[in-house]
């Protein structure tokens, strides 16, 4: 528990004196921005998944490279709640009581549903315990009206959210001995994704984005350290390419060489492990570039 609480407040005050100077009125702005954006992105993820069902893609139906194991857990408790997510082992591993890189798995805005278990399962079998976690207390989503009012919840109100990932992040160090942990989300889930390297980036080892809502504010993306990789689609009016452009110019700047691809012909949500959107070429790519991404910066 002590050395929880450690990691969490290590990034905070490696920077209290830059806060400090300007604390009241960043908070004002910061407050203003984070209902704004929220509400337009969620707008925008409404408009891009029109007519869209959380079906299956090939992403989720292929199966691990090795047997796994998986099972429902208890991970956080958050606002007097418990948090049940899905955790999913190389079976081998368990067996030997072996320790692992672990992965923070954020579901789409579809919710934490069999497709993302599966996702998870499939990462698993690459060599890593994966936790999809649950944002919307165990609730799915089977139509886009439905997905978008459980997304505006979490987006008008992070700070549960974000204590969510900083639990999930302690149970994968504390509970199961990881050895390094990185991230990934999905749309909805790719913005919490890069959130998470933005609120520990001292112990996030890997980053993934797949078209989640971006930032190119420096003062918002200075704490990062953690390496990135990116993918989005060149037709994504939900995440445009000029939005993108402007997130990787930004790190460049910062001293950050993330990896950022841009698949010219694929549309939002490309890659999702649910939704009829699926581009098989790019999310093929996407993933191969994944997983060599994530096993550079989580096994090494």
């Amino acid at each position: 528990m002590i050395q929880a609480l450690i990691r969490r407040l290590r990034p905070w005050f490696s920077g209290l004196f830059a806060l400090a100077l300007g604390l009241a009125i960043a908070l004002q702005a910061c407050n203003a921005t984070v209902e704004q954006s929220g509400d337009e992105f969620s707008d925008r993820m409404a408009q891009e998944h029109q007519g869209d069902k959380p079906v299956a893609t090939e992403v989720a139906l292929a199966p691990p490279t090795q047997a796994v194991v998986s099972k429902s857990v208890d991970y956080a408790t958050v606002d007097g709640s418990m948090v049940t997510g899905f955790l999913a082992q190389p079976a081998s591993a368990v067996e030997r009581g072996e320790s692992l890189p672990g992965i923070i798995a954020i579901h789409e805005w579809w919710g934490l549903n069999d497709n993302i278990k599966a996702v998870a399962e499939r990462l698993a079998g690459e060599g890593y315990s994966v936790l999809a976690v649950d944002f919307y207390g165990g609730a799915v989503a089977e139509k886009p009206d439905q997905a978008k009012q459980l997304m505006q919840g979490v987006m008008g109100q992070p700070a549960p959210a974000k204590e969510n990932l900083l639990q999930a992040y302690d149970y994968l160090v504390d509970q199961l001995g990881a050895t390094a942990v990185g991230s990934i989300g999905w749309c909805f889930g790719g913005a919490w994704s890069l959130n998470t390297g933005i609120f520990i980036p001292d112990e996030l080892d890997a980053l993934v984005i797949y078209y989640g809502q971006l930032e190119s504010d420096p003062r918002v993306l200075s704490p990062l350290i953690t390496p990135i990789a990116g993918f989005f689609g060149g037709l994504d009016k939900g995440i445009p390419v000029e939005d993108v452009k402007a997130f990787e110019a930004t790190l460049n700047e910062l001293g950050q060489s993330p990896e950022i691809y841009i698949y010219d012909d694929a549309d939002h949500a490309f890659a999702n492990p649910s939704g009829q959107r699926y581009n098989a070429a790019a999310a093929t790519d996407a993933w191969e570039k994944t997983t060599a991404f994530l096993a550079k910066h989580l096994k090494s």
